[in-house]
């Protein structure tokens, strides 16, 4: 039977939420934050292993950590912040707000959304057991050849990080696969591709270069399997292997990586900006395209990475001159960023303030790494503390400040409540000046000599202050993330009401109840402008009322609200609206974890894999036969 939900109500699903139906939820929104919540647990444990490095590091010949040890740690602090940390926080915001944004009440697949959140976690889950296993991976999360043969690591370390990325790999092309079908298909009416925000294209592009990307890596790691478990030989050179090949077909999937990590939040520097700078973004057309190049650009610079292994001087050439091309529409980004701030009634909310970060801290590592463009410059700085500093500015200054900058922005949607601006004042503060404290230094004790991944130095180098810095700017670091914890879990029970557009934003999300009811929109609106509440808002009246949305088009929001006339008692009347969502399933859960058992059990025993491979087949099996609609909620507008 039909569910009566009064559109105005807060959606029950949120009040209640029940442990059964976190396990079996295909919505969207859910499926968002359980995403944000694991990767900010794996970001917690990958910082506590930044620590201990830079506590290793505090004091030459230091003791504090075996050099076994301290390879497991940059090894496991490397992987686990790429790929557990960066890419899923950008995939949260991808499952809560890209329907928002394009005016769609689902992604088009939501069981393979479950199924993609499902699989990460037991990737991440399999990685980290090799702590209980005899040892954590010690290979670098780049995993050069032929480091990665059992001549060279015998155990099982490498084999959790091989197959752990394997399945980690299914997750983000399933999840890739499904917003490139929701965007291109599930827009708004009138939503056409130049209407669409920022973040919805940076989204898109995103997904492209994850499904043109991971089959490099794939393959590569198949490779790894096939001479660990095979004896293939494909890195060997005494057998005629080649370990240069690895190098290239992980650079060809790890420099689009980059950007995979670095355009989401670019595309909420690109939100935040213009709702708080009450301008619209200058040049979207521009921003836009910028962004497409640079996707398209990221695919032929990846042996930058390999200028220190002799390709030779055409080779050289030709990556030093892609690399400063694309160097190129990202400083295109940055003006347009800085012009939508000029001239503009700046409102230096927390989410600005982390914005605006995000934009310095990136031009400091953009700058650096043009300086790796050239070759002679490169080989000076490769496998240096430099390279160190650079990468952290770009992944921490720039993707980790972006995604933060979108949490304090779109907290007040998600939650229905704000983050403490008085916190968030301090979180932005200390993070910034315990971000600089940690890594600026990095780059004199790189070109000072220092190599990465030597777990001690000798006094001879003089280093020992700047190091010092490193740590305790590391340990302040690790305090900010520590406030910014305790922000989201004390304004999640006292923050402040937020109401429904606390911002006055300009996108569709904000036309909603925040939290967002479980369809979304009780009517799809139809959209006329990149900008559709601004425009009814603050464009001429008579713009307005030629495609005015009010209640009828939003289903949510009074039109007084939305800045436009009442149309009189007609409107008052209320109106039932049946609306078929998906319903609930047991199978995504069953076979992401079935897949991630049959990974586990090339380690451990056969049997647990032909238990995952039955596992797995059940989940097919239910997934394929179970009804895919839900019972019907009637909305009465």
């Amino acid at each position: 039977m039909a569910t009566v939900v009064d559109v105005h109500a807060p959606p029950a699903t949120y009040r209640v939420p029940g442990w059964w139906s976190w396990l079996t939820t295909v919505d969207h929104k859910r499926i968002g934050i359980l995403y944000g919540t694991t990767a900010f647990i794996f970001f917690l444990i990958g910082g506590l292993e930044a620590l201990l490095i830079r506590i290793q590091l505090f004091v030459p010949n230091n003791t504090f950590l075996s050099a076994q040890a301290y390879n497991e740690m940059f090894t496991m602090h490397g992987t686990t912040m790429i790929f557990l940390v960066v890419m899923p926080m950008s995939a949260a915001f991808f499952n809560f707000m890209v329907p928002l944004l394009i005016g769609a009440r689902d992604v088009a697949f939501p069981r393979l959304n479950a199924f993609s959140y499902w699989t990460f976690l037991s990737g991440g889950v399999l990685l980290h057991l090799s702590f209980l296993s005899g040892g954590a991976p010690e290979v670098g999360w780049f995993g050069y050849a032929p480091l990665t043969s059992p001549q060279y690591t015998p155990g099982h370390s490498t084999d959790f990080w091989m197959l752990s990325l394997q399945v980690l790999g299914v997750a983000s092309l399933a999840a890739a696969f499904n917003f490139l079908v929701t965007i291109i298909n599930l827009r708004a009416p009138g939503m056409t591709m130049m209407r669409m925000p920022v973040f919805a294209w940076m989204t898109l592009v995103t997904s492209f270069l994850m499904v043109l990307a991971f089959p490099a890596i794939t393959v590569g790691l198949i490779l790894v399997m096939f001479d660990r478990y095979m004896h293939a030989n494909f890195f060997n050179v005494a057998q005629g292997g080649d370990p240069i090949l690895w190098q290239h077909l992980f650079w060809v999937f790890g420099h689009p990586e980059v950007y995979i990590l670095i355009l989401p939040a670019m595309g909420i520097v690109s939100e935040v900006l213009p709702t708080f700078s009450r301008k619209p973004l200058f040049g979207y057309p521009v921003v836009v395209f910028s962004g497409i190049a640079i996707g398209v650009m990221s695919f032929g610079v990846w042996a930058h990475h390999m200028f220190s292994t002799g390709m030779g001087p055409v080779a050289d050439a030709v990556f030093a001159i892609n690399t400063m091309l694309i160097a190129v529409p990202t400083g295109v980004k940055i003006f347009n960023w800085i012009a939508t701030m000029w001239g503009g009634s700046l409102n230096l909310k927390t989410a600005m303030l982390f914005a605006i970060g995000f934009i310095a801290m990136f031009i400091i590592g953009g700058l650096s790494g043009v300086m790796h463009s050239s070759p002679p410059a490169d080989l000076q700085q490769t496998d240096t503390y430099f390279i160190v500093a650079h990468f952290h500015y770009v992944l921490f200054g720039g993707a980790i400040m972006g995604l933060t900058a979108g949490a304090y922005y779109w907290f007040p949607k998600i939650t229905g409540r704000f983050l403490s601006e008085k916190l968030g004042k301090w979180h932005f503060w200390l993070t910034l000046i315990a971000f600089n404290l940690t890594f600026f230094p990095m780059h004199f004790t790189g070109l000072l000599g220092m190599p990465r991944r030597t777990y001690t130095y000798g006094d001879y180098l003089n280093l020992t202050l700047l190091n010092q810095l490193s740590t305790i700017g590391a340990l302040l670091l690790g305090l900010s993330v520590l406030l910014f914890a305790w922000n989201i879990l004390w304004s999640l029970k006292y923050g402040e009401p937020a109401g429904d557009n606390p911002w006055d934003g300009a996108t569709l999300e904000w036309a909603i109840p925040s939290p967002p009811p479980p369809y979304n929109f009780a009517v799809v609106p139809t959209v006329h402008s990149s900008l559709p509440l601004w425009d009814q808002k603050y464009g001429m009246p008579e713009h307005a009322q030629s495609h005015r949305l009010g209640d009828e088009l939003l289903g949510t929001s009074p039109a007084s609200e939305l800045g436009l006339p009442e149309a009189g008692p007609a409107v008052a009347q209320r109106r039932r609206l049946e609306i078929h969502m998906p319903r609930p399933s047991i199978f995504p859960p069953l076979t992401g974890f079935g897949l991630g058992l049959m990974a586990a059990g090339l380690i451990y025993s056969p049997i647990i894999s032909v238990v995952g491979l039955l596992w797995l087949f059940m989940g097919i099996y239910g997934w394929c036969y179970e009804p895919a609609a839900g019972e019907p909620a009637v909305v009465e507008l």
